[in-house]
């Protein structure tokens, strides 16, 4: 009776551990673990190495910029039947065309050549993607997406005025239509911006893991032909903040162009996103001092650069 009764403790005891294996193979595949992935995009010199498919809803993007350029992230949502091919040439050479103009110091042909655009360019979304990021540095972007034909582009200037997107830095991304059940992270700090209003957001942010929530209040075209966006700045102590916002503005021949000024080191953000929109990202921030800048014309006029300290 007593070997019985032992073999049935024995036979309860396996049947719990088998329960809780199960359990635990189950938990590891189950939404909430979902929360914990990113996707990785990875830059080694003018390319943007990742999937090509992704899901639609919330999805968490690794960048990391292994090369020695200043580059971004942007996702911008395609009409119906446009494709990367379609891009490369209709909207790019406008825009390079125009650019060499200016740098040539003919302003009014160079801004001129934006109205060869194709009228299906103004249909175009711009989703959200990483802030500037400078070389050897990675950023951690929260964005929602719908369904579609995405093109991802960085179009920061090499130091003889070409876009990086000229030179092939685009990839096309295909959004499914199966949500990623993920849910968006809870914000530590967050910001507002808008084309009136400009930067607004907590002045005491402390240091360590902060996780920054970006809410689009509005979004206009402003004078570069560009929405606002939010990019995180470190400023060493030959940082110069007119020397950064004259910087931000592509449109500028000095503008957005190798080399970044002295002093200033680009740790992502959120690029531009529509009205109503909010989007997230997360950084370990040390002691020291920061920005946050919007790649638009006279920010600081626009209140879109602000500086803060993060304390010991």
């Amino acid at each position: 009776m007593k070997a019985i009764f032992k073999n049935h403790i024995s036979f309860r005891i396996l049947t719990l551990s088998s329960i809780l294996i199960l359990w635990a193979i189950i938990q590891s595949c189950s939404p909430d673990k979902k929360k914990d992935q990113f996707i990785e995009i990875v830059t080694e010199v003018m390319d943007f190495q990742s999937v090509d498919t992704i899901p639609s809803g919330w999805n968490t993007f690794k960048y990391i910029n292994k090369s020695n350029e200043t580059h971004f992230f942007l996702l911008d949502k395609y009409p119906a039947g446009k494709t990367l091919e379609d891009a490369e040439k209709e909207v790019i050479p406008p825009f390079q065309n125009g650019m060499n103009l200016i740098n040539e110091g003919n302003d009014e042909e160079g801004f001129a050549e934006f109205n060869k655009l194709p009228a299906w360019f103004f249909e175009v979304v711009f989703s959200g993607g990483s802030g500037l990021v400078s070389p050897k540095n990675s950023s951690l972007t929260t964005i929602k997406l719908e369904p579609g034909y995405y093109i991802m582009e960085c179009y920061v200037k090499m130091a003889n005025g070409t876009f990086h997107n000229a030179m092939g830095m685009t990839k096309a991304i295909v959004v499914g239509t199966q949500d990623s059940g993920n849910l968006p992270p809870k914000a530590t700090v967050e910001i507002n911006i808008s084309s009136t209003e400009g930067i607004n957001f907590e002045k005491s942010i402390p240091k360590g893991i902060q996780v920054f929530s970006v809410h689009f209040k509005d979004q206009i075209t402003h004078e570069n032909f560009v929405g606002h966006d939010l990019n995180l700045v470190r400023l060493s102590d030959n940082a110069n903040l007119d020397a950064l916002e004259s910087w931000m503005n592509w449109a500028d021949p000095k503008g957005l162009i190798t080399p970044s000024p002295d002093g200033i080191t680009f740790l992502g953000g959120i690029n531009d996103m529509p009205a109503g929109s909010t989007g997230y990202f997360e950084i370990n921030l040390e002691p020291g001092n920061y920005a946050f800048v919007s790649e638009v014309p006279n920010a600081s006029g626009k209140n879109m650069l602000k500086t803060f300290s993060v304390k010991d």
